[in-house]
């Protein structure tokens, strides 16, 4: 009775609109109330729940760093850079779009700070070169989908304190995928770009290339940085997240002289306010997760995955997580199935003898594409809201993205582990 109680109130607070957090609480609250359970026990539970994940203190620094690059002049840097190194092939903007996402990657671990800072750059000199807006917004949004991918990654940390996962491993497992994803876009870009004849780049001076180099350099040494201190031994990811938060600040103010303190002031209030939604999910995730187990969901699902045979069948049962992942992502938001579902999967993943850091991989692949499909889609309503696109022709042109590309890339990295796990086995991974 209680546990319908909280998917009741859950599910009607949710279809109101109110914020999935605010549900999942209220749906706790009323389910330790018909059991009879201490509310003052819950707010124990869920700060207690918490001590001790260190880990959780990357996501802050990682938001931070996205802010500070989003706006100051380094993601404008880093993309006319991009943009000039593909001189005049036929697409150029197309793959520096994606090239671009590689990078940004390799610094803010956030697809929608993605979409939110280098979107509007990149859309806007698209458009301006003769791309219509639909590819525009299209090729911005898929190509976002890498960076939580590449490292370093939000949604990564939050599968990390949640499986226990090496958060340094699953951050060298996304590599691969990552590029991989990079490779099938750029692949269909260019068949679009000859198919409908879009415009060649400019033509670049060898002099004015180097130019940009040098001035996107600084920026282009984050991610290096970071990588290299990380897997030097030099750091923990965590500190790595603090050391490109002090780096992009540093070279805010004295390379690029685009961040005054008033600037920064501001950039600290945004960023207390993304990460407070951030935590409250993750606290909402505790009580959840709580409830979960002491209705032993989880084992219920062992023994109907067991029953069915599913749970010996390591094809099928990654086909049906992948499936659940895809219905989830149509509808909620993508922390919502990283704390609340995955820790009910991890005892199935764990009994099918699935790799952890491979599952955390493919799960946040899945879990990112999931904000590219409608009618959640947080990326296709960005991007038209920046281009001034008709938010119907994004999703439209954003299918011939998501079906033949980011399915295949999914596909493969569920299947093929070593595309994932190649990397830190090379480091010493042994599963």
């Amino acid at each position: 009775m209680a546990l319908i109680m909280f998917l009741t109130i859950f599910g009607l607070t949710f279809s109101l609109g109110y914020p999935i957090a605010f549900g999942m609480m209220a749906g706790g609250i009323v389910y330790f109330i018909v059991k009879g359970l201490s509310l003052a026990n819950l707010l124990d539970m869920m700060v207690i729940s918490l001590s001790g994940q260190t880990v959780l203190i990357a996501v802050p620094l990682f938001v931070l760093a996205a802010n500070v690059m989003n706006d100051t002049e380094i993601t404008t840097k880093l993309f006319d850079f991009v943009r000039k190194s593909f001189g005049r092939t036929r697409g150029a903007l197309g793959y520096a779009n994606i090239a671009a996402s590689i990078i940004f990657a390799g610094m803010s671990g956030s697809q929608l700070a993605d979409v939110a800072g280098l979107g509007n750059i990149e859309i806007k000199a698209m458009k301006d070169a003769g791309y219509d807006g639909p590819f525009s917004c299209a090729v911005t949004a898929a190509s976002a989908t890498i960076g939580p991918i590449i490292p370093p990654s939000i949604p990564m940390v939050l599968y990390s304190m949640i499986s226990g996962a090496s958060l340094g491993y699953l951050f060298l497992a996304g590599f691969l995928p990552g590029l991989l994803l990079a490779g099938l876009e750029m692949i269909l870009v260019y068949i679009l770009s000859v198919v409908r004849k879009y415009p060649a780049g400019e033509k670049v001076q060898f002099k004015s290339l180097i130019r940009s180099f040098f001035s996107a350099l600084p920026a282009l040494l984050a991610p290096i940085i970071l990588l290299i201190g990380m897997y030097g031994g030099m750091y923990t990811p965590t500190e790595a997240a603090a050391v490109v938060v002090g780096y992009s600040i540093i070279i805010s103010f004295l390379v690029y002289k685009t961040l005054g303190l008033k600037k920064l002031y501001k950039i600290l209030i945004k960023s207390a306010q993304d990460v407070g939604y951030i935590s409250i999910m993750v606290v909402a995730a505790q009580l959840v997760s709580y409830i979960v187990t002491r209705e032993k969901v989880a084992i219920l699902m062992a023994e109907f995955f067991t029953n069915t045979g599913l749970i010996s069948n390591k094809i099928l049962l990654l086909l049906s997580i992948n499936v659940l992942y895809f219905v989830l992502g149509k509808f909620v938001d993508a922390s919502v199935t990283i704390l609340v579902v995955i820790p009910i999967l991890l005892p199935l993943i764990k009994a099918a003898g699935i790799d952890l850091v491979h599952f955390g991989v493919l799960s946040v692949l899945n879990i990112m594409i999931g904000l590219d499909t409608p009618p959640y889609a947080q990326t296709g309503f960005i991007t038209s809201a920046i281009s001034g696109t008709p938010v119907k022709d994004v999703f439209k042109e954003m299918l011939k993205f998501w079906i033949p590309i980011e399915i295949l890339g999914l596909v493969l990295v569920t299947y093929f582990p070593d595309i994932a796990l190649f990397l830190p086995k090379l480091f010493g991974y042994n599963g």
